[in-house]
């Protein structure tokens, strides 16, 4: 018997292991699919892409893919504390492909990346946050009125383009991808639910079980947080202040109360509101000793850190990236990720699994090849991804699955179109 097949699988492991981005483009088939199918005609060929992202390994592959559709991509952060130094090495190594991020950056750095990025005039945005967006108008307005267009992730960031196109600011249109279905119907619930309370959990090394989980928000981040919280055994608080919203939490099963009562309630509070202030002076007055602070929103605005700081004793660090701020009554409240976003930047964060953000990233593919392949522009606002977008990349993720539905006959399309419903034997 020979030794050449396990000297192959060595080297494949081998191979696996030097490559940061080798586990994320196993699980992510549909930008495989982008990547072989555009790989050849390259009909991003002679743009310059401009990304910002979280700088982990599956952000590392939409940017590989968007390579593959023949641009040059310029990538930097979107959260100064979730880079993996690895991806971005990986990355940068790639011709056609610069990085302007480091691990671990100041945030005075990520900010001058992020200019640094932008002064090299990209033809197109796909952001997160808003990020670099909004910097383009504020502070290089003869950049943007030069491009072309641009696609957003995020809830956070949506909004704040909504404002720059009510306000008429907004230069250049944009589709709003964190709107369409296949992005929020699943990273917002599944991807925002589960990597968070993975990592609260292996944080801190504690159980959600038993636990009482008070959620701040109810939109698609806030609804999977609370939903993955109640299937691992927590009693489930939910805070809103949309009375819809409210209204279905409760229906869905949640106790519904504002965060004055529930403060001195929750064993671990998790903020997904996109707003500021969520968790502050008056709320941290209430709680538990022990309670556990952290934040899922995108900006570090939900939990008003400066006041734990200002009624704090002292601050300690029991575990990394748990912040323990000792109160001088004894209580003790911690804070994960220094109430960054918990499931990107805490010691152990991978954020989204990859599965997930297979279909975030193949709908940010999807709005930057419609928009830059098409006869004629769109001019300057936020847009709607178009429901034929959506729906094709829901069926290339169900190929990749295996998975096969029905068709309607051509009598239950005329049924439809049929507003009389007058002859039922048609």
């Amino acid at each position: 018997m020979t030794n050449d097949r396990s000297d192959a699988t060595d080297d494949s492991h081998a191979t696996d292991a030097a490559d940061p981005l080798a586990w994320a483009r196993d699980h992510m088939p549909v930008l495989a699919s982008f990547a072989d199918e555009y790989g050849e005609t390259e009909p991003f060929d002679g743009y310059t892409v401009a990304v910002a992202s979280h700088l982990e390994s599956n952000t590392g592959v939409l940017i590989e893919t968007v390579r593959a559709a023949g641009a040059e991509v310029l990538f930097a952060p979107s959260e100064p504390q979730s880079t993996h130094g690895d991806v971005v090495e990986a990355l940068d190594s790639v011709e056609g492909i610069t990085a302007f991020a480091e691990e671990g950056m100041s945030d005075e750095a990520f900010d001058e990346a992020q200019h640094a990025l932008l002064e090299r005039e990209p033809d197109f945005v796909l952001d997160d946050g808003c990020e670099l967006i909004a910097k383009v108008h504020a502070e290089h307005p003869d950049v943007a009125e030069q491009v072309l267009g641009g696609g957003e992730q995020t809830t956070a960031g949506v909004t704040r383009l909504e404002a720059m196109d009510e306000e008429g600011v907004l230069e250049f249109p944009v589709y709003g991808v964190n709107d369409t279905p296949m992005k929020h119907f699943f990273d917002n619930v599944h991807g925002t639910g589960e990597s968070s309370l993975t990592n609260v959990a292996i944080s801190t090394n504690s159980i959600i079980s038993g636990k009482t989980v008070v959620v701040a928000g109810y939109g698609y981040c806030g609804r999977g947080v609370a939903r993955k919280a109640r299937g691992m055994g927590a009693q489930t608080v939910v805070t809103e202040v949309d009375p819809r919203q409210a209204l279905e939490a409760h229906m869905d099963g949640h106790r519904v109360t504002n965060m004055g009562e529930a403060a001195a309630e929750g064993d671990l509070f998790v903020t997904t509101t996109g707003n500021r202030d969520v968790l502050r002076r008056e709320h941290f007055e209430a709680m538990s000793d022990g309670a556990m602070l952290a934040n899922s929103g995108h900006f570090d605005v939900e939990i008003v850190v400066d006041d734990l700081e200002a009624m704090a004793e002292s601050i300690s660090h029991p575990k990394e990236g748990v912040t323990r701020y000792h109160l001088p009554e004894g209580r003790r409240l911690d804070l994960l990720a220094e109430g960054r976003l918990v499931n990107l930047t805490g010691p152990y964060s991978q954020g989204h699994p990859a599965e997930v953000m297979d279909t975030t990233f193949a709908m940010m593919f999807v709005a930057a090849h419609d928009m830059l392949t098409a006869d004629e522009r769109l001019s300057p606002g936020v847009y709607a991804i178009p429901d034929r977008l959506d729906r094709a990349v829901a069926d290339r993720k169900l190929d990749t699955l295996d998975v096969t539905i029905d068709q309607l006959t051509e009598r239950q399309r005329e049924y439809y179109d049929d507003w009389e419903h007058a002859d039922s034997s048609f």
